[in-house]
């Protein structure tokens, strides 16, 4: 497969659905929709959402994701 087309496929199976850890976000936070989940840019931002999505203090919301994430980045 050429890199373009790997490149294409890469971009068709993100547009489609979340997948890996993005994925993951959806299935343990449903209040995301597919379109928030795309937008989040880094772990941090992950933290703000679900603190505000999921009515949690900062410092729940952070112990939340940092167990979920377990190391991972977006």
């Amino acid at each position: 497969m050429t890199d373009n087309a790997q490149a294409q496929k890469n971009t068709q199976t993100n547009t489609a659905s979340p997948s890996g850890m993005r994925g993951e976000i959806e299935q343990k936070w449903g209040k995301f929709s597919h379109q928030e989940i795309r937008a989040l840019k880094d772990n941090a931002d992950l933290v703000t959402q679900v603190q505000s999505k999921y009515s949690l203090d900062h410092e729940e919301a952070k112990r939340e994701v940092d167990a979920f994430a377990n190391g991972r980045q977006l």
